[in-house]
């Protein structure tokens, strides 16, 4: 199975300087493991391995479906929809 989102998203939002889980510092919380960066907004958050969850949380509030890596050295992207990496 093709996924089809990846050539419907925008051109990627700008790079950011955030240095954390915006949502997980919100609340006093230091604990994610890897961040997420959203194809169609941009939003940073945090990945499934973190206690919080933000990424997958901002695809089911959003409906916005690729995330990529926001980690040093890794450019893949995930697509929520398609459960798969694209």
């Amino acid at each position: 199975m093709s996924c089809t989102h990846v050539a419907e998203l925008p051109p990627e939002p700008r790079a950011d300087s955030v240095e954390g889980c915006p949502e997980c510092l919100a609340v006093g919380e230091t604990g994610w493991v890897h961040l997420r960066k959203c194809l169609t907004c941009g939003h940073i958050a945090c990945c499934d391995s973190s206690p919080n969850r933000h990424a997958t949380a901002h695809f089911h509030a959003e409906a916005h479906p690729v995330m990529r890596s926001r980690e040093p050295g890794e450019s893949w992207r995930w697509c929520y929809v398609d459960n798969q990496l694209v």
